[in-house]
C-alpha cells in the first residue's frame, strides 16, 4: 500500500467519537515528535509553518512553503498532507507536481484569498483541475471559509466534493452545526479543535460528525509559548551572568584611594 493509499484509508470507516487526529508539524523536529507519539499521519498548518519561518500567516513565499513541507515529509515515515493555502496562484498541474516533489500525500486548499471568498464555481473548477492532474496520487481536502469570511452558508462544499475533493473542511463551523454538515455533505468532514479548552474535545467533535481533526497553528503556538516561558526562566541566569566578571569571581568594591 502506498502512503497516499494508507492516508486515504485512515479516513474511511471512522466510527462516531473516533476521528482521525492529525497533529500539525511546523518543522522536522516537531514532525518527528508527533510520529514518536504514535500518530499515523500528519497535516502541516500553513500558519504554523509561516511562524517558524518568520512570516505572518499568508505571507510565506511558495518556494519556502514547499521546501518546509519537503523537510517535514523527509523527516518522518508516516504520510504528510500539506496546507498550501489557496495554491499560490499555481496552475493545477504545477501545484500537483510541486506537492509530489515535496513528498506530500495530500493537500489543504482554501476557497478564499486575501480575506475574500472566491467564486464557488471557479474554485470548484480549480479543484477539478487539481484532481485531474493528481489522479489518485493526492488526498484533496477542500477548506470552506464561509464561517471566516462569508455568511456561513456551506452549500459550496457539495460542489467541491463533486469536483473531486476527498474531504471538506468548514473551518470554524460552530460545533452544534456539525451534525447538519455531516448529514448534508458526502464524504469525510474535517473539524478544527481548539487547545485552549474553549470548545469540544477531538472525541466530542467526532461524536458530532467530524471524520478528522486538525488544530491549525494551535500546536505551534503552544510550543512557542513554552519556549517563551523557558526564556523568561533564564532571565535570572542572564542577570546573574551579566553581574559576574569573566574570571568567575563576583565584583568587589575598589579600595579607597590613599589620602
Amino acid at each position: 500500500m502506498s502512503k497516499v493509499e494508507e492516508f486515504r484509508a485512515l479516513h474511511l470507516r471512522r466510527v462516531p467519537g473516533d476521528p482521525l487526529v492529525l497533529p500539525g508539524p511546523w518543522d522536522a523536529a516537531s514532525a518527528r515528535a508527533f510520529q514518536a507519539a504514535g500518530f499515523p499521519a500528519l497535516a502541516t498548518p500553513s500558519a504554523g509553518v509561516a511562524a517558524s519561518l518568520g512570516y505572518a500567516d499568508g505571507s510565506t513565499p511558495a518556494d519556502e512553503m514547499f521546501a518546509a513541507v519537503a523537510r517535514i515529509a523527509r523527516a518522518v515515515e508516516v504520510p504528510v498532507s500539506a496546507d498550501v493555502e489557496d495554491g499560490y496562484g499555481l496552475a493545477p498541474k504545477e501545484l500537483v507536481e510541486r506537492l509530489l516533489e515535496a513528498g506530500a500525500v495530500g493537500c489543504n486548499l482554501e476557497d478564499s484569498r486575501r480575506g475574500a471568498l472566491k467564486d464557488p464555481r471557479e474554485h470548484a473548477d480549480f479543484l477539478a483541475g487539481v484532481r485531474a492532474a493528481a489522479g489518485d496520487g493526492l488526498f484533496l481536502n477542500a477548506r470552506v471559509d464561509v464561517f471566516v469570511h462569508g455568511d456561513g452558508d456551506p452549500e459550496r462544499a457539495v460542489a467541491y466534493v463533486a469536483a473531486g475533493a476527498d474531504c471538506v473542511y468548514p473551518i470554524l463551523a460552530p460545533a452544534d452545526l456539525l451534525p447538519v454538515l455531516r448529514a448534508g455533505i458526502p464524504g469525510p468532514l474535517n473539524a478544527l479543535a481548539r487547545l485552549d479548552g474553549d470548545g469540544p474535545s477531538p472525541a466530542e467533535l467526532g461524536g458530532l460528525g467530524a471524520t478528522r481533526i486538525t488544530f491549525g497553528p494551535g500546536l505551534q503556538r503552544r510550543a512557542e509559548r513554552a519556549v517563551r516561558e523557558i526564556a523568561d526562566g533564564l532571565g535570572t541566569f542572564r542577570t546573574a551572568t551579566a553581574a559576574t566578571p569573566r574570571g568567575g569571581c563576583p565584583p568587589t568594591s575598589s579600595p579607597p584611594a590613599p589620602g
